[in-house]
């Protein structure tokens, strides 16, 4: 089993799933540095404590995945002074704003009928396949930004799950980070204090929540379906990095020397 350096967490009022991926090892025998990398869930609930411990990373670049609707439904990114918010919206494999419209007018036979027997986990794996495939310009400007002047950077979607989580992968695939070791840090994801917080009411029934839960777990099925098509796409991460991402190996040496110890 791999080591990671533990860390101390800030507990946050109104921030998910936040934390500093620094400490992650590379498959020669570096680490990721503490301080220069961190993940979470959407800004829009900070509390004014949590927008003052924000303000103590020193942040430049906040990359804000989310699309119009989560926007809409969960509001602006909390204000910090000094840091550049860069939104790139990615796709939501939960479909944004018309799936939890069916979801909130509570037709249990639809909901059953596009989630029940794996469909909804069949749903993640082809989203989390989709988004490496098909949203590789995203991804390629946020590499080049991170080796030329975007760190600190926090990558944030809706949960910080699936899209910061995939976006996080590919940077430390680039930074040559150990796979066990991006997979451990994805499931993360899945402690009680850092999951989504649904806004429930009364459609959301324990049937409902059931054929629900595959979209909000972190599954080590999904992150490993974005590794395989990287492999059956471009036959590995070296040529994925260069051909789909314009990220040559000087870039990744200057991605190295700003992220890595």
């Amino acid at each position: 089993m791999t080591q990671q350096v533990p860390s101390t967490e800030p507990e946050l009022a109104g921030v998910r799933n936040f934390r500093d991926v620094g400490g992650l090892p590379t498959v020669d025998g570096r680490r990721v540095r503490q301080g220069v990398l961190f993940r979470s869930g959407h800004l829009a609930h900070a509390t004014d404590e949590d927008a003052t411990f924000l303000d103590t990373l020193g942040l430049h670049t906040i990359f804000d995945f989310r699309n119009a609707a989560d926007q809409k439904l969960e509001g602006p990114d909390v204000e910090l002074t000094g840091v550049r918010n860069v939104n790139l919206p990615l796709s939501d494999p939960a479909d944004g704003a018309e799936f939890w419209k069916m979801v909130r007018d509570g037709d249990i036979e639809q909901l059953r009928e596009i989630l029940d027997d794996g469909k909804a986990a069949n749903r993640m794996i082809e989203s989390y396949r989709m988004i490496i495939k098909e949203r590789t310009t995203e991804h390629s400007r946020v590499l080049h930004s991170l080796a030329e002047d975007s760190v600190p950077a926090l990558m944030h979607c809706a949960a910080g799950k699936d899209r910061a989580g995939l976006s996080i992968a590919v940077t430390l695939l680039a930074l040559g980070v150990e796979r066990e070791a991006i997979l451990a840090d994805y499931l993360e994801s899945n402690a009680k204090h850092r999951r989504y917080k649904v806004q429930r009411n009364n459609s959301y029934t324990p049937e409902v929540m059931e054929l629900l839960s595959p979209l909000f777990d972190a599954r080590a099925e999904y992150l490993t379906a974005a590794f395989e098509t990287i492999e059956e796409n471009w036959g590995g991460v070296d040529t994925y990095l260069e051909q789909a991402l314009g990220v040559t190996p000087e870039v990744r040496e200057r991605l190295r020397e700003r992220l890595l110890d």
